[in-house]
C-alpha cells in the first residue's frame, strides 16, 4: 500500500497492563507493513505512554486507534473515563504521576482530548499526531 494512502486501525484493549506491551508490539508491525519504520520510535513512545494512562487510571474496556492520512500519524487511546486527562506537568527528576502526558507533549507534533462516547460507554479520547516530515 503506497504511503500516501490513508488507512485506520482500531485495537480493541481488556484493563489489563499487559495491554501496553501488545498496543506497542501491534503499531510497530503496523508502521512497519505500511513503511512508515522512521515514526516506528517516537510512535511507540506516544502510544505506550496513552495505553498506559488508559489502564492505569481507569476500570473498563479502552481502544488504541492508530491512523494515517495526509503525511500524519494520528495515535488516540479511548478509555471509559469520561473525566479529562490531568493537565501535563512538567518533566522532572524525581514526579512519578503526570509524566506521561508531559512527554506526549514534548515528543508529538500536536496533541488534544475529546470526551467520547464508544458502544454505550461515556468515556474520553485522547490522542496526539506525528507529521511523517
Amino acid at each position: 500500500m503506497p504511503e500516501n494512502e490513508p488507512w485506520e486501525y482500531t485495537l480493541y484493549i481488556p484493563n489489563d497492563v499487559r495491554a501496553v506491551t501488545v498496543a506497542r508490539r501491534t503499531l510497530r508491525l503496523i508502521l512497519t507493513m505500511h513503511g512508515l519504520i522512521r515514526l516506528t520510535d517516537t510512535a511507540e513512545l506516544l502510544a505506550a505512554e496513552l495505553v498506559s494512562n488508559a489502564v492505569r487510571h481507569t476500570q473498563g474496556p479502552a481502544a488504541l486507534r492508530v491512523r494515517w492520512s495526509a503525511g500524519v500519524l494520528r495515535i488516540g487511546a479511548w478509555d471509559a473515563d469520561p473525566e479529562p486527562p490531568e493537565p501535563p506537568g512538567e518533566l522532572g527528576v524525581f514526579g512519578e504521576e503526570g509524566r506521561g502526558l508531559a512527554l506526549v507533549r514534548a515528543c508529538a507534533d500536536l496533541w488534544g482530548w475529546q470526551p467520547l462516547a464508544r458502544h454505550g460507554n461515556r468515556g474520553k479520547y485522547v490522542w496526539c499526531e506525528l507529521a511523517a516530515a
